[in-house]
C-alpha cells in the first residue's frame, strides 16, 4: 500500500511546488501557514473529483426523480468495486515500473506497463461482460426490487458497457504520475469532470433523456477518461513510458497485482459498507431512505476529500523527515496537523448543521417527505464530521511513515468492520436512526483505534 501511495504523494508535491510558484522544500520547517499552502493543491484537486459526482446528482434528483436517484447512489457502490481493478493494476504495477527503471532498465518498464495495461483492460472488460449480464440478481440480491430494481439495471447497464474505460482511468491515476507527467493526468481528470458536468446538463435536463441521458453521460466521460492517455502512450511523446508490444512477464505481474491488492481491497471494503448501508436502508425506509443516503453522502464526499487532500498533500513532507531522521520536526508535523485536523472538523460540523436543510432542499425539495428524513439525517451525519478527518489522516500518516500494515488495518476496520457492524446492530435498537447513527458510531471507533495506533507506535517511530 505505502508504495500505491508514493506515487499520490508525488503528484501532491508536484501541483504544490509548480501550481503555486512557491520555492517550498520538503527539507523546510513547516508552520502553519506553510502547511496549509503545500497541501491547498491536493485538496483542490479532490474536492473538484468529488464535487463533479454531486452535480450529477443533482441533475437525476431534480429531472428524472427519486426514484431513479436512488437507483443511481444504489449501483454506483458497485461500479466503484468493479472498477478498483484499475487502482489495483495502477498502484502496484506503477512501484514495479519505478523500480525497474530505477534499476536501469527502461525497454522493460515499458514492456511491463504495456502489459498492465492490457491486462487491466482485459479483466475489467471480463468483469463488465459478468455483470451487465448478472446485474438484475445482483441488484436483488442488495435488496433492490420493483422499479427501483429496473431503473437501477437500465442504468447500471449502460456504465457497466464503459467499465473497459472506467478502469484504465483509474489506473492511469499513478501511471501519469510515473512516467513524469502528472500535469497531463491533473488535465485528463478535470477535463473529464467538466465533460460530465456539460452532457449532464445537456443529455438530462435539456434533451430530457432521462436516466439513460445521466448514465449515457456518465459512460462518455469514462470513456474520454480511459481513451485519451492511451492515445497518448502509443504516440510518441516525451515521457518515461510508451505502449508498445508487451512481453508475458508472470513474475512482474503477480507483484503489480500483491502490491496493488491494498488499493483493491481498501475500495471493495468502501463500497460494500455502502451496498450494505443501502440494504438496511431499503429495509427501513424503502427507496427514500436510500435517496437521502445518497445526498447525505455526497455533501460528505466533499468533506472527505478535504481530510483525504490534507493527508496526500502532507504526506510527502512527513516521508521526507522521517527518512531524514528529522524526529523533532516530525513531532512539529504531526502537532500542527493534530490542530488543522481538529479545526477543519469542527469547522465542517457546524456548516454541516447550518447548511442541512438548504442542501436538503437543493437536492429533494420537490418531495416533504424525502425532505425531511434527507434534512434530519444531514443533522445526526455530521456529528461523523468531528471524528471522520482523524482516522482519514492517521492511515495516510502511517503510510508515509512505510508502514502499510498499520494503514491498511486502520483503513479496513474503518471502512467496512466498523461500519457494518454498527449497521446491522443500532437500527435493532434505534430503528431508522440507528442507521444514521451508525456513521458516526463507526467514525468514532476508526478515531479511537487511530489514537491507540499512534500511541502503540511512538516509540518506533518517534513522532511525540
Amino acid at each position: 500500500m505505502h508504495l500505491a501511495f508514493r506515487n499520490s504523494l508525488a503528484f501532491a508535491y508536484y501541483i504544490s511546488y509548480n501550481a503555486l510558484g512557491m520555492k517550498i522544500k520538503l527539507s523546510d520547517h513547516f508552520n502553519y501557514k506553510r502547511l496549509i499552502r503545500f497541501a491547498l493543491p491536493s485538496i483542490c484537486m479532490m474536492v473538484f473529483v468529488s464535487i463533479y459526482s454531486v452535480v450529477d446528482g443533482f441533475f437525476v434528483s431534480n429531472f428524472v426523480g427519486k426514484t431513479a436517484f436512488s437507483a443511481v447512489n444504489f449501483i454506483f457502490p458497485y461500479i466503484m468495486m468493479v472498477g478498483a481493478v484499475g487502482f489495483m493494476f495502477g498502484a502496484g504495477g506503477s512501484a514495479i515500473i519505478a523500480k525497474t527503471m530505477g534499476e536501469g532498465d527502461k525497454e522493460r518498464a515499458n514492456r511491463l506497463f504495456s502489459l498492465f495495461v492490457i491486462i487491466n483492460a482485459g479483466v475489467s472488460l471480463v468483469l463488465a461482460i459478468i455483470s451487465i449480464i448478472f446485474l438484475k440478481e445482483i441488484a436483488s440480491l442488495f435488496g433492490a426490487e420493483g422499479e427501483l430494481l429496473t431503473q437501477t439495471v437500465r442504468y447500471g447497464r449502460i456504465i457497466l458497457l464503459a467499465l473497459p474505460a472506467f478502469a484504465t482511468q483509474n489506473a492511469f491515476q499513478t501511471f501519469f504520475v510515473t512516467a513524469e507527467k502528472p500535469t497531463l493526468g491533473l488535465i485528463v481528470t478535470i477535463g473529464a469532470g467538466v465533460t460530465n458536468m456539460i452532457l449532464d446538463a445537456l443529455l438530462v435536463a435539456v434533451f430530457r433523456l432521462g436516466l439513460e441521458g445521466a448514465a449515457l453521460a456518465t459512460a462518455l466521460t469514462q470513456v474520454i477518461g480511459g481513451v485519451v492517455p492511451i492515445i497518448y502512450f502509443l504516440c510518441p511523446n516525451k515521457s518515461l513510458l510508451r505502449i508498445g508490444k508487451p512481453v508475458w512477464d508472470g513474475r512482474g505481474l503477480l507483484k503489480a497485482v500483491t502490491n496493488g491488492s491494498s488499493e483493491l481491497l481498501s475500495n471493495i471494503a468502501m463500497s460494500l459498507a455502502s451496498m450494505l448501508f443501502n440494504m438496511q436502508l431499503l429495509k427501513y425506509a424503502g427507496e427514500n431512505g436510500v435517496a437521502a443516503y445518497g445526498v447525505v453522502m455526497y455533501f460528505g464526499f466533499v468533506f472527505a476529500a478535504i481530510f483525504i487532500g490534507y493527508s496526500v498533500g502532507t504526506s510527502p513532507i512527513v516521508s521526507y523527515h522521517y527518512g531524514a531522521k528529522n524526529y523533532d520536526e516530525l513531532k512539529n508535523l504531526l502537532k500542527k496537523s493534530n490542530v488543522l485536523i481538529l479545526s477543519m472538523s469542527v469547522l465542517m460540523f457546524l456548516i454541516s448543521e447550518i447548511l442541512s436543510m438548504p442542501i436538503s432542499k437543493l437536492f429533494v425539495g420537490y418531495d416533504q417527505e424525502l425532505l425531511e428524513m434527507t434534512a434530519h439525517a444531514f443533522f445526526i451525519y455530521s456529528f461523523s464530521y468531528l471524528a471522520s478527518g482523524y482516522g482519514i489522516f492517521s492511515s495516510g500518516f502511517f503510510t508515509a511513515l512505510n508502514d502499510g500494515l498499520t494503514s491498511g488495518v486502520i483503513q479496513f476496520m474503518r471502512t467496512l468492520v466498523f461500519q457494518t457492524i454498527a449497521v446491522f446492530t443500532l437500527p435493532l435498537l434505534m430503528g431508522l436512526d440507528g442507521i444514521w447513527v451508525s456513521l458516526v458510531v463507526s467514525e468514532a471507533l476508526a478515531l479511537i483505534l487511530s489514537v491507540i495506533c499512534l500511541v502503540a507506535k511512538r516509540k518506533k517511530y518517534l513522532y511525540f
